[in-house]
């Protein structure tokens, strides 16, 4: 390979502009080749105007712009990148369109120069086979924008030599990026991962199951991500997702990868997400971000007339759902099964509230008074004058089903009565009550006085005032509610875990390596955690019972446990807790 001093970039609209500022900004030459005299001039004004946010956003001095700039020029003529010893393709995503270009490309530039693609799902062979050295082609697949976002997928295909692959590593991580390695398929690794799970929002909100604002809500407050999917999809394109999810259909033949009808319906009917000016949201204008019909209908003013809350359990959850329905002004009765674990519970509450005194966020005298609104006891009878109980036992539905059938004996009548529960069905425990009408799902986020996101999980039977009312406490609490119907994973799980799934088999069948998958969904997607890294802090064994609940329930062949997941259940590396999960931790 020769050394890389002059890159060349065919196509400089969104990617391609971006493309060529970073390299520049490396210190490189560059050179784009658009169609015309206009495009070319368009592509200088957009690497200008994005130079001169840099400097007002004082993330570039104006003389470092100005020398970037000047490293870059543009041509009409391909016949200009002949001197360029890596070229980059970033052509609209049209498989044939990026052939010709790579058959261009070839007949110009000497053997030695290495021909990249910047697709995001296509497949890189296709375009190597194009030419005659699919040995030194490579997909490098910046992420938008490309300035910006620190990944970079390197995709090397069956023909592609490992000294091409080296040489693209050393010279993305010369542009301060972080390549991850994949090998050829549709999506590489992050957007393999991404769309399936946009896609099943899609569906969720297309099936009526949730709303788009409670489906968005629910996984930026219950996995931390940037963007809910709707949105993202909006902010990404409806007609690109559209057309990676058809590319991931090509290539594995899985229903569940097919794009889902409402897709292709926005897309018909030109709602293509913010560019356009509407997809799930309406927008302002087209390209503007701020949504203005959002249809958001629940009854801030509404009063839930929950005074006394009842707790079945003395875990962590039942602690903190204690701790956070004290600190509102509730009253709260906690009944356990022993002394010890009752003493523990509230244990528990004590020592949160006292580190919340030792870092200011509490005074003590306002601590005392929460610790004071918790009671303990043995009996269920204890509970009898509550307006709400929360289950927060195992998650064990023949226990589950024992704790709904005494409160229905011990609590009275008009008193609501939810589960904790993330996966199992909730009408179960509605079913041996004489209350189904007054049973529902509350599902808190762990650690309860943190996190923001209630599912309210409504049954078949669930009556609209209970509803209503459970709404209205959690926002009492202050929790954030989102609205759902009652079936395996609710929203976040059903949503969440056949993602972590996905990734387990990608490593399973030598795809990449975890490090480099929870990188990749990381700097690529805006995650705080890689997928591995989650099921190590979730633990591989609550991963495995809630896929094997949603295997159940959906029999879809995605949700069944990736078979790598139970062997490490079987052999006790469950995460964190067990020193040993995807990561070592006993060092």
């Amino acid at each position: 390979m020769a050394e890389i001093k002059t890159v060349g970039v065919v196509g400089c609209g969104t990617m391609g502009s971006g493309i060529c500022e970073i390299v520049a900004r490396g210190g490189y030459d560059v050179v784009f080749q658009e169609t015309t005299d206009e495009t070319v001039q368009a592509g200088l004004e957009r690497i200008q105007r994005s130079l001169d946010r840099g400097v007002r956003r004082d993330k570039i001095t104006r003389e470092a712009a100005d020398e970037v700039l000047a490293r870059i020029s543009g041509t009409t003529d391909p016949a200009t990148l002949a001197q360029c010893q890596l070229v980059f393709e970033a052509v609209p995503e049209s498989l044939e369109l990026k052939k010709q270009v790579f058959m261009r490309l070839d007949e110009i530039l000497p053997e030695t120069t290495i021909l990249a693609t910047n697709t995001s799902s296509l497949p890189v062979i296709d375009m190597a086979v194009a030419t005659k050295r699919p040995a030194n082609v490579i997909g490098f697949h910046f992420f938008n924008p490309a300035q910006v976002m620190k990944l970079v997928e390197l995709v090397h295909t069956v023909a592609t030599e490992q000294e091409v692959i080296d040489t693209t590593r050393a010279f993305a991580e010369g542009l301060g990026k972080s390549p991850v390695l994949a090998r050829d398929r549709a999506g590489f690794i992050a957007n393999l991962l991404l769309f399936p799970y946009l896609n099943s929002a899609v569906r969720m909100f297309e099936q009526g199951f949730a709303s788009r604002e409670d489906i968005d809500a629910a996984m930026q407050l219950g996995c931390a991500h940037p963007m809910g999917p709707l949105a993202l999809l909006d902010l990404i394109g409806l007609d690109s997702a559209y057309e990676i999810c058809e590319a991931l259909w090509r290539q594995f033949r899985d229903a569940t990868d097919a794009p889902a009808p409402l897709l292709k319906q926005y897309l018909v009917a030109g709602y293509l997400g913010r560019k356009t000016g509407r997809g799930f949201y309406r927008y302002e204008s087209p390209e503007s971000s701020n949504i203005v019909d959002s249809s958001e209908s629940h009854d801030d003013d509404a009063s839930s007339n929950i005074a006394t809350v009842g707790i079945v359990g003395t875990g962590l959850m039942a602690a903190g759902i204690a701790e956070v329905v004290a600190k509102a002004g509730g009253e709260v009765v906690v009944r356990g099964r022993s002394e010890a674990s009752i003493k523990r519970a509230k244990g528990a509450v004590r020592k949160s509230l006292d580190k919340a005194v030792s870092r200011g966020k509490l005074e003590r005298a306002e601590a005392d008074g929460v610790l004071g609104r918790v009671t303990t006891s043995l009996e269920f009878s204890d509970l009898a004058e509550c307006d709400l109980v929360v289950e927060a036992v195992a998650e064990d539905l023949e226990t589950k089903l024992g704790v709904f059938e005494e409160l229905d004996r011990s609590v009275k009548p008009d008193a609501v009565l939810a589960t904790t529960t993330s996966s199992l069905p909730v009408v179960d425990m509605a079913a041996v009550t004489d209350r189904p009408d007054r049973v529902l799902g509350l599902h808190f986020f762990n650690p309860a006085p943190v996190m923001k996101l209630v599912e309210i999980v409504r049954t078949v039977a669930t009556s609209n005032e209970a509803e209503k009312r459970s709404i209205a406490w959690a926002r009492e609490i202050g929790k954030h509610p989102v609205r759902c119907r009652d079936r395996a994973g609710f929203i976040v799980n059903m949503l969440l875990f056949p993602y972590l799934n996905d990734a387990v088999r990608m490593h399973e069948q030598g795809y990449s390596k975890p490090e480099d998958i929870d990188t990749a969904m990381k700097l690529g997607c805006g995650h705080p955690m890689g997928p591995f890294e989650l099921m190590d802090i979730v633990g591989l064994d609550v991963t495995y019972a809630i896929l094997s609940s949603l295997h159940e329930e959906f029999r879809e062949p995605r949700h069944a446990p990736a078979p790598l997941l139970e062997h490490m259940v079987r052999a006790g590396y469950l995460g964190r807790k067990t020193g040993r999960g995807f990561y070592d931790y006993s060092t």
